[in-house]
């Protein structure tokens, strides 16, 4: 593979017989042999099992074409290491935790299992899927973090040692690491996908989502992983559509209807937060995005919109509820092992345990009133994913452009959008609303489609 390859390339070669599912997962080894020593994106690989794995659905498939199970069939994937896989350490970034070997999958993985992907390995998280820095480092500049708490999984699919990742947010943790590595995110909207067999941050801002390398392959691991769990009572009951039809046809414009703006952006909070880099770009994509005419038809596609008042407290009410009840599930543990928890992630469980319930009780009040005044202010938002690029390794970066999403549980994907003048990726966000993954994804394939983004080698 001279540069990643995207899963729905991967799985129209497997469909066809040009590619085995054993040969894509050598591609895929060959580059952790020449990535990993100087990435660290992975904290356990397990070699032999997948390769027993791709071999057990390389020979279903030449038993018969029938046999294939859908676009994951053979697809080499990495779980973030706080989600359970079978006979693998669920360490969380923990010493003391480094054995602790899962005796069951989580649901999401179960599900990519039963859809024929190969799971490879666990990718590192910073520890407890918190702010303290990861071994990990950025492929694009070593000296630069790879975002946090999804390290490894975006480190991973970044290099193309897996075609996709599993990942996990509770702040930024899915769209920040994407977007400092270049890879495509989506954090789904809150109880879209299980949460049984992950370790908890804050229950009630917890998503599981994904990387990988293009919008339409986010849309192919989101149908397998998403659904109601009743081995998670916060999962959603509703059915998760299908935007793109059974052969994930990408549509050229997003059915929303020419007569209706379709997307929005502001002028409130990102882009006066933003270095002067991301501002440019990003003001340049819209301009061309306002241009992009891939049909005769006039749209009408950006439209200006104001965010609800209050909505620049988000960030400091989400860090709240997420300090208290990343407090109460780990206070106990970590009074009597405090030695295992590095810096900043004790100053949040500090600060969980100072703060009073009635400051608890009004950021949940809080957090209700925006994610009611965000239902109705826009369809899908067009803004900034981080205020600028990758900054150094000694820092997970600024959580400040995601937090309120996550606050809100709307669905959101990222996407890369331009280099910087370092050669470092600058990415965007949209975000739909609650429930409404066939309306972003759609959305998201078009901006996609528009940006035409530069992909580029390597510079290990």
């Amino acid at each position: 593979m001279a540069e990643p390859i995207t899963i729905t390339a991967a799985a129209e070669l497997i469909r066809t017989g040009a590619l085995t599912p054993t040969e894509l997962l050598e591609q895929c080894l060959a580059r952790v042999d020449r990535y990993e020593e100087r990435v660290r994106a992975w904290v356990y690989i397990d070699r032999d099992g997948a390769r027993e794995q791709a071999a057990r659905l390389t020979t279903e498939l030449k038993q018969s074409a029938n046999n294939l199970r859908g676009p994951l069939h053979g697809i080499p994937v990495g779980i973030k290491d706080i989600i359970d896989v079978f006979d693998m350490p669920t360490a969380c970034g923990s010493k003391r935790w480094a054995q602790s070997y899962a005796r069951h999958d989580a649901t999401c993985v179960e599900r990519l299992r039963q859809a024929g992907a190969v799971i490879m390995g666990k990718t590192v998280t910073t520890a407890y899927a918190s702010f303290d820095p990861p071994p990990t480092r950025n492929p694009w500049n070593l000296d630069r973090t790879p975002g946090g708490s999804s390290s490894g999984s975006a480190a991973a699919v970044a290099c193309g040692m897996c075609l996709g990742a599993l990942a996990t947010q509770t702040g930024g943790s899915i769209t920040r690491p994407a977007s400092y590595c270049g890879v495509y995110s989506l954090k789904p909207t809150h109880g879209r996908v299980s949460v049984n067999g992950v370790l908890p941050l804050a229950p009630s801002m917890d998503h599981v989502g994904v990387m990988a390398n293009c919008v339409r392959d986010l849309a192919i691991v989101f149908q397998t992983i998403a659904g109601h769990d009743s081995r998670d009572g916060g999962t959603l009951t509703r059915l998760v559509p299908n935007p793109f039809g059974e052969q994930y046809a990408m549509p050229r414009d997003p059915d929303m209807g020419y007569e209706h703006h379709w997307m929005s952006v502001t002028d409130d909070f990102f882009t006066e937060r933003c270095d002067e880099p991301m501002r440019s770009a990003f003001h340049g994509l819209v301009r061309k995005v306002v241009r992009y005419e891939p049909t005769d038809e006039k749209i009408g596609r950006v439209q200006p919109v104001s965010l609800p008042p209050g909505f620049a407290e988000a960030p400091e009410r989400q860090l709240t509820v997420m300090a208290v009840e990343a407090a109460a599930y780990h206070e106990p543990r970590f009074r009597q092992h405090p030695d295992d928890y590095p810096p900043k992630i004790t100053s949040l469980l500090e600060r969980g345990i100072r703060t009073c319930a009635a400051e608890y009780a009004r950021c949940k009040q809080a957090q209700s009133r925006l994610i009611d005044e965000l239902r109705s202010r826009f369809r899908v938002l067009l803004v900034p994913a981080t205020p600028a690029a990758a900054p150094p390794s000694e820092t997970t970066g600024d959580p400040t452009f995601n937090a309120p999403w996550s606050y809100a549980g709307m669905p959101v994907v990222s996407l890369p959008f331009a280099w910087n003048t370092e050669g470092l990726p600058l990415a965007i966000q949209l975000v739909a609303r609650q429930g409404q993954e066939d309306d972003l994804f759609k959305t998201a394939a078009w901006v996609e489609a528009a940006i035409a983004f530069e992909r580029r080698a390597l510079p290990l």
